[in-house]
């Protein structure tokens, strides 16, 4: 089930980004979330920050999307994350996912929708894909992680 998150779901979406952030290449960061940290994003997005929940009632997922770039003539633009727990990935949470922020940032009167996704990702790229979203670039070697440079693959889609 999706649903907007609330504050009590910090812990929760630390315990599934923070290994990604830790171990993996799927982000550039790697400075890991704090339950504040989380809160915060949620209480700023409000309900552009959703998560998968399992029908054991555990968060398996989470999704969110905001301001692309500063400055108004950005406005209609927006980029987000989307990341799951390593059981849930391959079950269609992903695309509940991203489609209900899609959804959301549409009726935001958001005009695309912006994915910068880590080259050492092939996956997200090829998810991506499958949802609509179309290569627009790619940024060689902008990130770094673990001693070594990757490329951002730049994805988008018309809402």
């Amino acid at each position: 089930m999706i649903r907007p998150a609330t504050v009590r779901d910090a812990d929760a979406i630390c315990a599934i980004w923070n290994p990604e952030i830790r171990e993996t290449l799927m982000t550039f960061n790697s400075i890991e979330k704090t339950p504040d940290d989380v809160a915060a994003m949620i209480q700023k997005r409000g309900d552009g920050f959703v998560v998968f929940e399992g029908n054991d009632a555990n968060i398996a997922g989470f999704a969110l999307y905001g301001a692309f770039r500063g400055g108004v003539g950005y406005r209609h633009t927006c980029e987000h994350t989307v990341v799951l727990s390593p059981a849930a990935r391959g079950q269609g949470a992903g695309r509940a996912l991203l489609d209900a922020i899609c959804t959301h940032a549409k009726a935001a009167e958001f005009h695309t929708m912006i994915g910068g996704i880590s080259a050492a990702n092939p996956d997200a790229v090829a998810f991506h894909r499958r949802l609509g979203f179309e290569v627009v670039g790619r940024l060689p070697q902008v990130g770094r992680k673990f001693d070594r440079w990757i490329d951002l693959i730049l994805m988008q889609k018309m809402l």
